[in-house]
């Protein structure tokens, strides 16, 4: 029954959070707000795969920026990766990727009947590389993740998982009509969601 009632107020405020979505010309803010209300995004890597070596390889992760809530989380999206995701083996050799997370897994696109490629229906790419966290971020990364995503916690240990964030160079934002907008990770880092 408590998990019930916390996954019910987690809910709320993600929807509460859905409901005071940035105007579109604060593009840095929108970005900032997209990651934040997001817990997955799809990550493409440059297959290392035999068969497809050098070609694009799109997956989903899950993903955290901070716990949720009006807070605004701290605007990395950190991961939780092990050896064995196909993926992750792409990033060992290549470690540049980019990330495409979307309104569309929101109650918000869906409330205002917005097709996922309805620019009203906002997306952020990032584009970057994947790096392991550090010791000292490695809490930060653990708490982002493990209260949006619980059952982590549970995953086999034999797996060797560990923390990782997405290192931003470079962002596109499209959430109103008139093409991508640029913001600058400084920009993107300055301004809360």
């Amino acid at each position: 029954m408590a998990r019930l009632l916390l996954l019910c107020a987690a809910s709320g405020l993600l929807l509460a959070a859905v409901a005071a979505i940035p105007p579109p010309e604060e593009a840095a803010r929108m970005a900032r707000y997209v990651l934040h209300s997001c817990d997955w995004g799809a990550l493409a890597t440059l297959s290392a795969q035999e068969g497809l070596r050098g070609r694009p390889f799109a997956n989903i992760f899950s993903l955290s920026d901070g716990p949720p809530g009006p807070c605004g989380g701290s605007g990395v999206p950190y991961l939780y990766l092990t050896d064995m995701e196909i993926s992750v083996q792409d990033l060992e050799v290549n470690s540049n990727a980019s990330l495409t997370v979307s309104l569309a897994q929101t109650p918000y696109c869906r409330k205002h009947r917005y097709d996922p490629q309805n620019p009203l229906c906002a997306h952020i790419i990032f584009v970057g590389s994947i790096v392991k966290v550090n010791d000292s971020e490695a809490d930060l990364a653990k708490k982002a993740l493990f209260t949006r995503h619980p059952e982590m916690e549970s995953w086999p240990k034999d797996h060797n998982w560990f923390f990782a964030k997405f290192n931003i160079t470079n962002i596109w934002v499209l959430d109103y009509f008139g093409g991508l907008k640029i913001v600058t990770p400084e920009e993107y880092y300055s301004v809360k969601p």
